[in-house]
Protein backbone atom coordinates (compact mmCIF):
# COMPACT_ATOMS: atom_id res chain seq x y z
CA UNK A 1 0.00 0.00 0.00
CA UNK A 2 1.41 3.91 -0.85
CA UNK A 3 2.75 5.41 1.91
CA UNK A 4 0.51 8.14 2.02
CA UNK A 5 -2.63 5.74 2.65
CA UNK A 6 -1.02 3.86 5.49
CA UNK A 7 -0.32 7.34 7.05
CA UNK A 8 -4.22 8.22 6.65
CA UNK A 9 -5.70 5.23 7.92
CA UNK A 10 -3.40 3.84 11.14
CA UNK A 11 -3.67 0.59 11.61
CA UNK A 12 -3.68 0.23 15.79
CA UNK A 13 -5.34 3.49 16.28
CA UNK A 14 -8.80 4.40 16.43
CA UNK A 15 -10.19 3.32 13.00
CA UNK A 16 -12.98 5.30 11.50
CA UNK A 17 -15.12 2.63 11.68
CA UNK A 18 -14.75 2.11 15.19
CA UNK A 19 -12.41 -0.75 15.84
CA UNK A 20 -8.90 -0.63 17.35
CA UNK A 21 -6.60 -2.71 18.25
CA UNK A 22 -6.08 -5.10 15.23
CA UNK A 23 -2.57 -6.05 15.15
CA UNK A 24 -3.32 -7.40 18.74
CA UNK A 25 -6.32 -9.38 17.30
CA UNK A 26 -5.00 -10.56 14.43
CA UNK A 27 -1.55 -11.71 16.56
CA UNK A 28 -4.26 -13.71 19.34
CA UNK A 29 -6.74 -14.97 16.70
CA UNK A 30 -5.72 -15.01 13.11
CA UNK A 31 -6.60 -12.91 10.37
CA UNK A 32 -9.87 -14.51 9.04
CA UNK A 33 -11.41 -14.19 12.78
CA UNK A 34 -10.33 -10.96 12.58
CA UNK A 35 -11.39 -9.58 9.38
CA UNK A 36 -14.94 -11.40 11.04
CA UNK A 37 -14.86 -9.39 13.94
CA UNK A 38 -14.26 -6.07 11.82
CA UNK A 39 -17.40 -7.08 9.68
CA UNK A 40 -19.75 -8.35 12.24
CA UNK A 41 -19.06 -5.81 15.01
CA UNK A 42 -17.69 -8.16 17.68
CA UNK A 43 -15.48 -11.27 18.27
CA UNK A 44 -17.98 -13.47 19.53
CA UNK A 45 -20.12 -13.63 16.68
CA UNK A 46 -16.94 -13.85 14.17
CA UNK A 47 -16.57 -16.91 16.61
CA UNK A 48 -19.60 -18.12 16.54
CA UNK A 49 -20.30 -18.41 12.65
CA UNK A 50 -16.48 -18.74 11.81
CA UNK A 51 -14.81 -17.16 8.48
CA UNK A 52 -13.62 -17.73 4.85
CA UNK A 53 -10.13 -18.53 4.84
CA UNK A 54 -7.80 -16.62 2.27
CA UNK A 55 -6.48 -20.24 0.63
CA UNK A 56 -6.56 -18.56 -3.02
CA UNK A 57 -2.90 -18.29 -4.19
CA UNK A 58 -1.99 -15.74 -6.51
CA UNK A 59 -1.37 -18.37 -9.27
CA UNK A 60 -5.33 -19.80 -8.44
CA UNK A 61 -6.64 -15.71 -8.94
CA UNK A 62 -4.57 -15.63 -12.70
CA UNK A 63 -5.71 -18.61 -13.78
CA UNK A 64 -9.72 -18.06 -12.25
CA UNK A 65 -9.72 -14.63 -14.10
CA UNK A 66 -8.35 -16.54 -17.12
CA UNK A 67 -10.60 -19.70 -17.25
CA UNK A 68 -13.60 -17.44 -16.29
CA UNK A 69 -12.67 -15.28 -19.34
CA UNK A 70 -12.87 -18.61 -21.40
CA UNK A 71 -16.35 -20.15 -21.61
CA UNK A 72 -18.23 -22.79 -23.33
CA UNK A 73 -19.72 -19.55 -25.28
CA UNK A 74 -16.27 -19.52 -27.10
CA UNK A 75 -16.21 -22.71 -27.92
CA UNK A 76 -19.68 -23.70 -28.41
CA UNK A 77 -22.13 -20.95 -28.52
CA UNK A 78 -20.23 -18.33 -30.86
CA UNK A 79 -21.23 -20.72 -34.04
CA UNK A 80 -25.06 -19.17 -34.45
CA UNK A 81 -24.04 -15.48 -33.64
CA UNK A 82 -21.66 -15.84 -37.09
CA UNK A 83 -24.19 -18.20 -39.29
CA UNK A 84 -27.04 -15.20 -38.31
CA UNK A 85 -24.80 -11.98 -38.60
CA UNK A 86 -21.65 -12.91 -40.14
CA UNK A 87 -18.07 -13.12 -39.10
CA UNK A 88 -17.34 -8.96 -39.47
CA UNK A 89 -20.68 -8.08 -37.39
CA UNK A 90 -19.16 -11.00 -34.79
CA UNK A 91 -15.68 -9.62 -34.83
CA UNK A 92 -17.04 -5.79 -34.00
CA UNK A 93 -19.72 -7.20 -31.59
CA UNK A 94 -17.21 -9.08 -29.23
CA UNK A 95 -14.95 -6.33 -29.55
CA UNK A 96 -17.34 -3.37 -28.44
CA UNK A 97 -18.98 -5.82 -25.60
CA UNK A 98 -15.46 -6.82 -24.35
CA UNK A 99 -14.50 -3.04 -24.61
CA UNK A 100 -17.34 -2.12 -22.12
CA UNK A 101 -16.69 -5.47 -19.95
CA UNK A 102 -12.77 -3.80 -19.69
CA UNK A 103 -14.36 -0.41 -18.36
CA UNK A 104 -16.38 -2.24 -16.13
CA UNK A 105 -13.68 -4.56 -14.46
CA UNK A 106 -11.69 -1.49 -13.67
CA UNK A 107 -14.43 0.10 -11.66
CA UNK A 108 -14.65 -3.38 -9.76
CA UNK A 109 -10.92 -3.69 -9.56
CA UNK A 110 -10.80 -0.52 -7.66
CA UNK A 111 -13.66 -1.42 -5.37
CA UNK A 112 -12.13 -4.81 -4.45
CA UNK A 113 -8.57 -3.89 -4.11
CA UNK A 114 -10.03 -1.33 -1.25
CA UNK A 115 -12.26 -4.12 0.54
CA UNK A 116 -11.87 -7.09 -0.93
CA UNK A 117 -14.67 -8.90 -0.01
CA UNK A 118 -16.28 -12.38 -0.56
CA UNK A 119 -19.22 -12.35 -2.35
CA UNK A 120 -18.53 -8.68 -2.85
CA UNK A 121 -20.77 -7.10 -5.55
CA UNK A 122 -23.99 -6.96 -3.22
CA UNK A 123 -22.06 -5.77 -0.44
CA UNK A 124 -20.67 -2.87 -2.93
CA UNK A 125 -23.83 -1.96 -3.89
CA UNK A 126 -25.62 -2.01 -0.35
CA UNK A 127 -23.28 -0.02 1.18
CA UNK A 128 -22.17 2.76 -1.33
CA UNK A 129 -25.80 3.11 -2.96
CA UNK A 130 -28.82 1.65 -1.28
CA UNK A 131 -29.55 -1.73 0.75
CA UNK A 132 -32.47 -2.27 -1.69
CA UNK A 133 -29.94 -2.18 -4.56
CA UNK A 134 -27.40 -4.86 -2.23
CA UNK A 135 -30.71 -7.59 -1.80
CA UNK A 136 -31.32 -7.31 -5.44
CA UNK A 137 -28.48 -7.44 -6.87
CA UNK A 138 -27.44 -10.29 -4.40
CA UNK A 139 -30.48 -12.62 -5.21
CA UNK A 140 -29.94 -11.85 -8.67
CA UNK A 141 -26.63 -12.86 -8.87
CA UNK A 142 -27.22 -16.06 -6.77
CA UNK A 143 -30.07 -16.79 -9.02
CA UNK A 144 -28.08 -16.11 -11.87
CA UNK A 145 -25.50 -18.60 -10.44
CA UNK A 146 -27.57 -21.36 -9.79
CA UNK A 147 -29.39 -21.75 -13.51
CA UNK A 148 -26.76 -20.77 -15.10
CA UNK A 149 -24.51 -23.86 -13.25
CA UNK A 150 -28.02 -26.32 -14.13
CA UNK A 151 -27.39 -24.91 -17.81
CA UNK A 152 -22.91 -25.87 -17.58
CA UNK A 153 -24.08 -29.21 -15.95
CA UNK A 154 -27.01 -29.87 -19.16
CA UNK A 155 -24.25 -28.89 -21.87
CA UNK A 156 -21.34 -31.50 -20.48
CA UNK A 157 -24.71 -33.91 -20.07
CA UNK A 158 -24.80 -33.00 -23.93
CA UNK A 159 -21.50 -32.92 -25.56
CA UNK A 160 -21.27 -36.55 -23.71
CA UNK A 161 -23.17 -37.69 -26.59
CA UNK A 162 -20.00 -36.79 -29.28
CA UNK A 163 -19.63 -40.26 -27.96
CA UNK A 164 -22.53 -42.11 -27.08
CA UNK A 165 -24.73 -40.56 -30.39
CA UNK A 166 -27.38 -43.50 -29.57
CA UNK A 167 -27.91 -42.47 -25.27
CA UNK A 168 -27.21 -46.11 -24.83
CA UNK A 169 -26.48 -44.42 -20.77
CA UNK A 170 -28.92 -42.42 -19.42
CA UNK A 171 -28.00 -38.91 -19.21
CA UNK A 172 -29.07 -38.86 -15.72
CA UNK A 173 -25.86 -40.68 -14.79
CA UNK A 174 -23.88 -38.19 -16.51
CA UNK A 175 -25.64 -35.44 -14.54
CA UNK A 176 -24.82 -37.11 -11.12
CA UNK A 177 -21.47 -37.68 -11.88
CA UNK A 178 -21.10 -33.91 -12.66
CA UNK A 179 -23.00 -32.55 -9.39
CA UNK A 180 -20.93 -34.75 -6.94
CA UNK A 181 -17.70 -34.00 -8.75
CA UNK A 182 -18.34 -29.92 -8.52
CA UNK A 183 -19.81 -30.18 -4.90
CA UNK A 184 -16.55 -32.15 -3.90
CA UNK A 185 -14.23 -29.54 -5.32
CA UNK A 186 -16.22 -27.12 -3.62
CA UNK A 187 -17.42 -28.55 -0.01
CA UNK A 188 -13.27 -28.45 1.40
CA UNK A 189 -10.95 -26.23 1.80
CA UNK A 190 -11.16 -23.17 -0.92
CA UNK A 191 -7.80 -23.89 -2.41
CA UNK A 192 -8.63 -27.44 -3.68
CA UNK A 193 -11.64 -25.26 -5.84
CA UNK A 194 -8.42 -22.95 -6.39
CA UNK A 195 -6.61 -25.99 -7.75
CA UNK A 196 -9.26 -27.42 -9.79
CA UNK A 197 -9.13 -24.21 -11.56
CA UNK A 198 -5.85 -23.94 -11.79
CA UNK A 199 -5.85 -27.64 -13.52
CA UNK A 200 -9.10 -26.69 -16.20
CA UNK A 201 -7.62 -23.40 -17.13
CA UNK A 202 -4.87 -24.72 -18.03
CA UNK A 203 -6.46 -27.00 -19.97
CA UNK A 204 -8.54 -24.20 -21.67
CA UNK A 205 -5.58 -21.99 -22.43
CA UNK A 206 -3.36 -24.23 -24.15
CA UNK A 207 -6.12 -25.39 -26.29
CA UNK A 208 -7.18 -22.06 -27.16
CA UNK A 209 -3.65 -21.34 -28.22
CA UNK A 210 -3.62 -24.58 -30.16
CA UNK A 211 -6.65 -23.62 -32.17
CA UNK A 212 -4.97 -20.09 -32.81
CA UNK A 213 -2.39 -21.36 -34.45
CA UNK A 214 -4.14 -24.14 -36.39
CA UNK A 215 -6.67 -21.88 -37.34
CA UNK A 216 -3.62 -19.89 -39.10
CA UNK A 217 -2.05 -22.53 -40.56
CA UNK A 218 -5.71 -23.92 -42.10
CA UNK A 219 -6.11 -20.66 -43.84
CA UNK A 220 -2.67 -20.30 -45.08
CA UNK A 221 -3.28 -23.91 -46.24
CA UNK A 222 -0.97 -26.02 -44.05
CA UNK A 223 -3.79 -28.59 -43.42
CA UNK A 224 -4.06 -32.32 -45.08
CA UNK A 225 -6.52 -30.61 -48.08
CA UNK A 226 -3.48 -27.43 -48.98
CA UNK A 227 -6.88 -24.97 -49.61
CA UNK A 228 -5.35 -21.70 -48.83
CA UNK A 229 -8.85 -19.70 -47.22
CA UNK A 230 -7.60 -16.49 -46.98
CA UNK A 231 -10.27 -14.26 -46.23
CA UNK A 232 -12.48 -15.89 -49.29
CA UNK A 233 -15.46 -16.10 -46.79
CA UNK A 234 -15.59 -12.57 -46.13
CA UNK A 235 -15.59 -11.61 -50.40
CA UNK A 236 -18.95 -12.93 -50.94
CA UNK A 237 -21.56 -10.21 -51.28
CA UNK A 238 -22.67 -9.03 -48.01
CA UNK A 239 -21.02 -12.67 -46.40
CA UNK A 240 -19.11 -10.49 -44.02
CA UNK A 241 -22.08 -8.46 -42.25
CA UNK A 242 -25.24 -10.84 -43.45
CA UNK A 243 -28.75 -9.16 -42.95
CA UNK A 244 -30.98 -10.52 -40.22
CA UNK A 245 -33.79 -8.09 -39.98
CA UNK A 246 -34.50 -5.95 -42.53
CA UNK A 247 -32.49 -5.68 -45.51
CA UNK A 248 -29.64 -3.20 -46.51
CA UNK A 249 -27.97 -1.05 -44.51
CA UNK A 250 -30.58 -1.51 -41.73
CA UNK A 251 -30.05 -5.70 -41.91
CA UNK A 252 -26.64 -5.53 -41.10
CA UNK A 253 -27.14 -3.36 -38.23
CA UNK A 254 -29.56 -5.78 -36.74
CA UNK A 255 -27.27 -8.34 -37.39
CA UNK A 256 -24.46 -6.42 -35.76
CA UNK A 257 -27.05 -5.73 -32.41
CA UNK A 258 -27.70 -9.19 -32.45
CA UNK A 259 -24.50 -10.24 -31.88
CA UNK A 260 -23.77 -8.02 -28.89
CA UNK A 261 -26.26 -10.14 -26.62
CA UNK A 262 -24.15 -13.20 -27.25
CA UNK A 263 -21.22 -11.36 -26.39
CA UNK A 264 -22.83 -10.52 -23.26
CA UNK A 265 -23.31 -13.75 -22.61
CA UNK A 266 -19.97 -15.38 -23.51
CA UNK A 267 -18.30 -12.60 -21.01
CA UNK A 268 -20.36 -14.08 -18.52
CA UNK A 269 -18.03 -14.92 -15.09
CA UNK A 270 -15.30 -12.51 -15.76
CA UNK A 271 -16.45 -10.68 -12.02
CA UNK A 272 -15.38 -14.23 -10.28
CA UNK A 273 -12.17 -12.94 -10.06
CA UNK A 274 -13.58 -9.66 -7.52
CA UNK A 275 -15.81 -12.19 -6.13
CA UNK A 276 -12.60 -14.90 -5.16
CA UNK A 277 -10.64 -11.48 -3.75
CA UNK A 278 -12.53 -12.29 -0.44
CA UNK A 279 -10.57 -15.24 -0.04
CA UNK A 280 -7.34 -14.36 -1.92
CA UNK A 281 -3.78 -13.86 -0.06
CA UNK A 282 -2.15 -10.86 -0.39
CA UNK A 283 -4.72 -9.09 -2.80
CA UNK A 284 -4.05 -5.68 -2.93
CA UNK A 285 -1.03 -7.29 -5.20
CA UNK A 286 -3.06 -10.38 -7.13
CA UNK A 287 -6.33 -8.83 -7.67
CA UNK A 288 -4.98 -5.34 -9.38
CA UNK A 289 -2.36 -7.84 -11.66
CA UNK A 290 -5.35 -10.13 -12.76
CA UNK A 291 -7.65 -6.87 -13.59
CA UNK A 292 -4.97 -5.47 -15.17
CA UNK A 293 -4.73 -7.98 -17.52
CA UNK A 294 -8.44 -8.34 -18.74
CA UNK A 295 -8.13 -6.25 -21.64
CA UNK A 296 -5.10 -8.48 -23.13
CA UNK A 297 -7.31 -11.52 -22.71
CA UNK A 298 -10.28 -10.15 -24.52
CA UNK A 299 -8.07 -9.07 -27.30
CA UNK A 300 -6.45 -12.23 -27.47
CA UNK A 301 -8.86 -15.28 -26.96
CA UNK A 302 -12.03 -13.37 -28.08
CA UNK A 303 -11.38 -10.49 -30.61
CA UNK A 304 -8.81 -12.86 -32.29
CA UNK A 305 -10.52 -16.15 -31.98
CA UNK A 306 -13.73 -14.56 -33.38
CA UNK A 307 -11.19 -13.64 -36.24
CA UNK A 308 -9.88 -16.90 -36.55
CA UNK A 309 -13.45 -18.69 -36.82
CA UNK A 310 -14.28 -16.06 -39.20
CA UNK A 311 -11.17 -17.22 -41.50
CA UNK A 312 -11.86 -20.65 -41.25
CA UNK A 313 -15.68 -21.53 -41.37
CA UNK A 314 -17.99 -20.17 -43.73
CA UNK A 315 -21.29 -18.38 -41.59
CA UNK A 316 -23.71 -20.60 -44.48
CA UNK A 317 -21.91 -23.48 -43.32
CA UNK A 318 -25.20 -25.76 -42.47
CA UNK A 319 -23.65 -27.63 -39.83
CA UNK A 320 -23.35 -24.34 -37.57
CA UNK A 321 -27.22 -24.72 -37.28
CA UNK A 322 -27.83 -28.40 -37.30
CA UNK A 323 -30.35 -29.15 -34.69
CA UNK A 324 -29.65 -32.96 -34.88
CA UNK A 325 -25.31 -31.68 -33.68
CA UNK A 326 -24.46 -34.42 -30.94
CA UNK A 327 -21.63 -32.72 -28.42
CA UNK A 328 -19.18 -30.34 -30.17
CA UNK A 329 -20.30 -30.76 -33.63
CA UNK A 330 -21.90 -27.34 -34.23
CA UNK A 331 -19.17 -25.97 -32.73
CA UNK A 332 -17.21 -23.36 -35.38
CA UNK A 333 -13.13 -25.07 -33.97
CA UNK A 334 -14.37 -28.24 -34.89
CA UNK A 335 -15.99 -27.97 -38.13
CA UNK A 336 -13.19 -25.72 -39.10
CA UNK A 337 -10.88 -29.11 -38.12
CA UNK A 338 -13.72 -31.44 -39.75
CA UNK A 339 -13.50 -29.57 -43.21
CA UNK A 340 -9.66 -29.18 -43.33
CA UNK A 341 -9.83 -33.26 -43.02
CA UNK A 342 -7.68 -33.61 -39.84
CA UNK A 343 -9.22 -36.33 -38.11
CA UNK A 344 -9.32 -36.86 -34.32
CA UNK A 345 -8.89 -33.61 -33.30
CA UNK A 346 -12.58 -32.69 -32.81
CA UNK A 347 -12.75 -35.56 -30.07
CA UNK A 348 -9.75 -33.87 -28.53
CA UNK A 349 -12.12 -30.55 -28.97
CA UNK A 350 -14.97 -31.98 -27.61
CA UNK A 351 -13.12 -32.89 -24.41
CA UNK A 352 -12.02 -30.12 -24.00
CA UNK A 353 -15.31 -28.17 -23.89
CA UNK A 354 -16.17 -31.02 -21.74
CA UNK A 355 -13.72 -29.73 -19.20
CA UNK A 356 -14.92 -26.16 -19.82
CA UNK A 357 -18.30 -26.91 -19.16
CA UNK A 358 -17.69 -28.74 -15.86
CA UNK A 359 -14.89 -25.87 -14.85
CA UNK A 360 -17.85 -23.56 -15.50
CA UNK A 361 -20.53 -25.34 -13.61
CA UNK A 362 -17.06 -25.57 -10.71
CA UNK A 363 -17.41 -22.23 -10.92
CA UNK A 364 -20.46 -20.98 -10.90
CA UNK A 365 -20.92 -23.11 -8.01
CA UNK A 366 -18.47 -21.17 -6.28
CA UNK A 367 -19.70 -17.64 -6.75
CA UNK A 368 -23.13 -18.52 -6.10
CA UNK A 369 -22.57 -19.76 -2.94
CA UNK A 370 -20.10 -16.80 -1.95
CA UNK A 371 -22.89 -14.15 -3.40
CA UNK A 372 -25.49 -16.11 -0.86
CA UNK A 373 -23.11 -15.51 1.74
CA UNK A 374 -22.50 -11.72 0.76
CA UNK A 375 -26.17 -10.97 1.24
CA UNK A 376 -26.19 -13.01 4.83
CA UNK A 377 -23.31 -10.69 5.73
CA UNK A 378 -25.93 -7.76 4.72
CA UNK A 379 -28.30 -9.30 6.73
CA UNK A 380 -30.82 -10.08 3.83
CA UNK A 381 -30.66 -13.71 3.95
CA UNK A 382 -31.23 -16.31 6.57
CA UNK A 383 -28.28 -15.83 9.05
CA UNK A 384 -27.24 -19.78 9.86
CA UNK A 385 -26.04 -19.13 6.10
CA UNK A 386 -22.74 -17.09 7.66
CA UNK A 387 -21.72 -20.72 9.34
CA UNK A 388 -18.36 -21.69 7.80
CA UNK A 389 -16.47 -25.22 8.84
CA UNK A 390 -13.09 -25.09 10.22
CA UNK A 391 -11.66 -25.06 6.67
CA UNK A 392 -13.38 -21.49 5.91
CA UNK A 393 -16.28 -23.12 3.59
CA UNK A 394 -19.62 -21.34 3.86
CA UNK A 395 -20.99 -25.07 3.83
CA UNK A 396 -25.18 -23.89 3.83
CA UNK A 397 -24.22 -21.48 1.27
CA UNK A 398 -23.05 -24.35 -0.63
CA UNK A 399 -25.18 -26.75 0.19
CA UNK A 400 -27.97 -24.29 -1.14
CA UNK A 401 -27.22 -23.66 -4.16
CA UNK A 402 -25.15 -27.37 -5.56
CA UNK A 403 -29.37 -28.16 -4.30
CA UNK A 404 -30.66 -26.03 -7.32
CA UNK A 405 -28.26 -28.15 -9.12
CA UNK A 406 -30.58 -31.04 -9.01
CA UNK A 407 -33.32 -28.84 -11.84
CA UNK A 408 -30.64 -30.35 -14.25
CA UNK A 409 -32.20 -33.62 -14.09
CA UNK A 410 -35.53 -31.42 -15.74
CA UNK A 411 -33.49 -32.03 -19.02
CA UNK A 412 -34.01 -35.63 -19.16
CA UNK A 413 -37.59 -34.95 -20.05
CA UNK A 414 -38.43 -33.11 -23.26
CA UNK A 415 -41.15 -31.47 -22.23
CA UNK A 416 -39.50 -30.30 -18.80
CA UNK A 417 -36.48 -29.55 -20.86
CA UNK A 418 -38.30 -26.13 -23.06
CA UNK A 419 -39.16 -24.62 -19.72
CA UNK A 420 -35.76 -25.23 -18.30
CA UNK A 421 -34.09 -24.14 -21.21
CA UNK A 422 -36.58 -20.62 -21.15
CA UNK A 423 -35.36 -19.93 -18.11
CA UNK A 424 -31.53 -20.98 -19.09
CA UNK A 425 -32.32 -17.88 -21.37
CA UNK A 426 -32.85 -15.89 -18.67
CA UNK A 427 -29.57 -15.50 -17.14
CA UNK A 428 -27.94 -13.17 -19.84
CA UNK A 429 -30.12 -10.78 -18.90
CA UNK A 430 -28.99 -10.95 -15.43
CA UNK A 431 -25.44 -10.73 -16.19
CA UNK A 432 -26.56 -7.10 -17.76
CA UNK A 433 -27.61 -6.43 -14.78
CA UNK A 434 -24.86 -7.39 -12.64
CA UNK A 435 -22.45 -5.24 -15.16
CA UNK A 436 -24.53 -2.40 -14.46
CA UNK A 437 -25.08 -2.48 -10.88
CA UNK A 438 -21.29 -3.10 -10.20
CA UNK A 439 -21.06 0.32 -12.79
CA UNK A 440 -23.59 2.37 -9.99
CA UNK A 441 -21.56 1.41 -7.22
CA UNK A 442 -18.60 2.51 -8.53
CA UNK A 443 -19.86 5.94 -9.29
CA UNK A 444 -21.09 6.29 -5.83
CA UNK A 445 -17.98 4.51 -4.31
CA UNK A 446 -16.21 7.19 -6.12
CA UNK A 447 -18.01 9.37 -4.50
CA UNK A 448 -17.83 8.63 -1.37
CA UNK A 449 -13.81 8.16 -1.26
CA UNK A 450 -14.12 12.10 -2.36
CA UNK A 451 -16.64 13.00 0.41
CA UNK A 452 -14.84 11.14 3.17
CA UNK A 453 -11.38 13.12 2.16
CA UNK A 454 -9.73 9.79 0.43
CA UNK A 455 -7.21 11.09 -2.18
CA UNK A 456 -7.28 8.17 -5.05
CA UNK A 457 -4.27 8.84 -5.97
CA UNK A 458 -2.96 6.89 -2.77
CA UNK A 459 -5.11 3.59 -3.75
CA UNK A 460 -2.98 0.80 -4.82
CA UNK A 461 -5.57 0.26 -7.80
CA UNK A 462 -6.91 3.53 -9.53
CA UNK A 463 -8.62 3.09 -12.67
CA UNK A 464 -8.13 5.73 -15.26
CA UNK A 465 -10.47 7.70 -17.29
CA UNK A 466 -13.48 7.78 -14.46
CA UNK A 467 -16.06 8.83 -13.58
CA UNK A 468 -16.30 8.25 -17.88
CA UNK A 469 -15.27 4.83 -18.12
CA UNK A 470 -18.37 3.85 -15.72
CA UNK A 471 -20.65 5.86 -17.25
CA UNK A 472 -20.27 4.68 -20.58
CA UNK A 473 -19.98 0.99 -19.76
CA UNK A 474 -23.35 1.04 -17.95
CA UNK A 475 -25.27 3.22 -21.03
CA UNK A 476 -23.56 0.32 -22.92
CA UNK A 477 -25.21 -2.60 -20.78
CA UNK A 478 -28.54 -0.58 -20.28
CA UNK A 479 -29.14 -0.63 -23.98
CA UNK A 480 -28.03 -3.84 -24.79
CA UNK A 481 -30.93 -4.63 -22.22
CA UNK A 482 -33.70 -2.43 -23.40
CA UNK A 483 -33.21 -3.81 -26.97
CA UNK A 484 -32.37 -7.30 -26.08
CA UNK A 485 -36.02 -8.80 -27.49
CA UNK A 486 -35.95 -5.75 -30.38
CA UNK A 487 -36.06 -8.82 -33.33
CA UNK A 488 -40.03 -10.16 -31.81
CA UNK A 489 -41.40 -6.31 -32.20
CA UNK A 490 -40.96 -6.64 -36.19
CA UNK A 491 -42.94 -9.73 -36.14
CA UNK A 492 -47.08 -9.34 -37.12
CA UNK A 493 -49.42 -10.93 -36.06
CA UNK A 494 -47.96 -12.45 -32.64
CA UNK A 495 -48.47 -15.99 -31.83
CA UNK A 496 -47.18 -18.55 -28.74
CA UNK A 497 -43.24 -18.10 -29.84
CA UNK A 498 -43.33 -14.59 -30.13
CA UNK A 499 -44.79 -13.82 -26.45
CA UNK A 500 -42.26 -16.79 -25.50
CA UNK A 501 -39.50 -14.31 -26.86
CA UNK A 502 -40.76 -11.91 -25.38
CA UNK A 503 -41.00 -12.87 -22.53
CA UNK A 504 -37.34 -14.98 -22.55
CA UNK A 505 -36.61 -10.91 -23.61
CA UNK A 506 -38.04 -8.80 -20.86
CA UNK A 507 -39.35 -11.15 -17.87
CA UNK A 508 -35.64 -10.70 -16.20
CA UNK A 509 -36.39 -6.78 -16.02
CA UNK A 510 -39.23 -7.04 -13.68
CA UNK A 511 -37.75 -9.92 -11.65
CA UNK A 512 -34.72 -7.57 -11.06
CA UNK A 513 -37.00 -4.55 -9.87
CA UNK A 514 -39.31 -6.70 -8.02
CA UNK A 515 -36.60 -7.73 -6.00
CA UNK A 516 -35.64 -4.35 -5.66
CA UNK A 517 -39.43 -3.18 -4.84
CA UNK A 518 -39.70 -5.88 -2.22
CA UNK A 519 -36.68 -4.53 0.12
CA UNK A 520 -37.24 -1.07 -0.60
CA UNK A 521 -41.11 -1.56 0.50
CA UNK A 522 -40.48 -3.63 3.67
CA UNK A 523 -37.12 -2.03 4.82
CA UNK A 524 -38.15 1.88 3.86
CA UNK A 525 -34.38 2.46 3.49
CA UNK A 526 -33.04 5.59 2.50
CA UNK A 527 -30.57 5.87 -0.17
CA UNK A 528 -26.96 6.04 0.75
CA UNK A 529 -25.20 9.35 1.14
CA UNK A 530 -21.75 9.30 0.41
CA UNK A 531 -20.38 11.41 3.11
CA UNK A 532 -21.96 8.32 4.98
CA UNK A 533 -21.32 5.36 3.05
CA UNK A 534 -19.49 2.41 4.72
CA UNK A 535 -16.22 2.16 2.81
CA UNK A 536 -14.20 1.02 6.76
CA UNK A 537 -15.98 -2.27 7.97
CA UNK A 538 -13.15 -4.95 7.23
CA UNK A 539 -10.88 -2.85 5.96
CA UNK A 540 -8.73 -2.64 9.23
CA UNK A 541 -8.00 -6.02 9.79
CA UNK A 542 -6.87 -6.19 6.07
CA UNK A 543 -4.62 -3.20 6.71
CA UNK A 544 -2.57 -5.48 9.51
CA UNK A 545 -1.79 -8.12 7.54
CA UNK A 546 1.41 -9.02 5.89
CA UNK A 547 2.41 -11.34 2.93
CA UNK A 548 5.56 -12.08 2.25
CA UNK A 549 7.52 -10.58 -0.59
CA UNK A 550 7.74 -13.49 -3.86
CA UNK A 551 11.87 -12.84 -4.66
CA UNK A 552 12.50 -15.24 -7.97
CA UNK A 553 15.36 -17.13 -7.67
CA UNK A 554 16.30 -17.61 -11.07
CA UNK A 555 14.92 -16.67 -14.56
CA UNK A 556 12.37 -19.43 -14.61
CA UNK A 557 10.80 -17.97 -11.40
CA UNK A 558 10.60 -14.43 -12.96
CA UNK A 559 8.76 -15.73 -16.13
CA UNK A 560 5.97 -17.51 -13.64
CA UNK A 561 5.95 -14.71 -11.00
CA UNK A 562 5.62 -12.59 -14.33
CA UNK A 563 2.73 -15.19 -15.14
CA UNK A 564 0.65 -16.18 -12.51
Amino acid sequence: MADAEKTQYTVGAESPNGNNDIKGVIARKGGAVDEAADLYGDIQTAEEYGYVERGLKSRHIQFIALGGTIGTGLFLGIGSAFAHAGPLSVLLGYTFTGVAVFAMMQCLGEMSTWLPLPGAIPQYCARYVDPALGFAVGWNNWYQCAITLCAEISAATVLVTFWDQDTSINPSVWISIIIVLIICLNIFAVAIYGEAEFIFASIKIITILGLLILALVIDLGGGPKHNRLGFRFWRHPYAAMKQYVGTGNTGRFTGLWSTLVNAAFSYGGVEMVAVAAGEATNPRKNIPKAVRRVFWRILFFYVLGSLAIGVTVSSDDPQLTNDNAKGAQSSPWVIAIKNAGIPVLPHIINAVILTSATSSGNAFLYTGSRYLFGVAQNRQAPRFLLKCSKSGVPYYCVAATAAISLLTYMSVSTGANDVFLWFQNLTTIAQLFTWCCICIAYIRFRAALLAQGVDRDTLVFKSPWQPYTAYCALGYFGLIIFFNGFKVFTQTPWGSDQLTDFFTAYIGVPIFFLLYAFWKILKRDPFVNPANADIWSGKAALDAEVWPEQIPRNIFEKIWFWVA
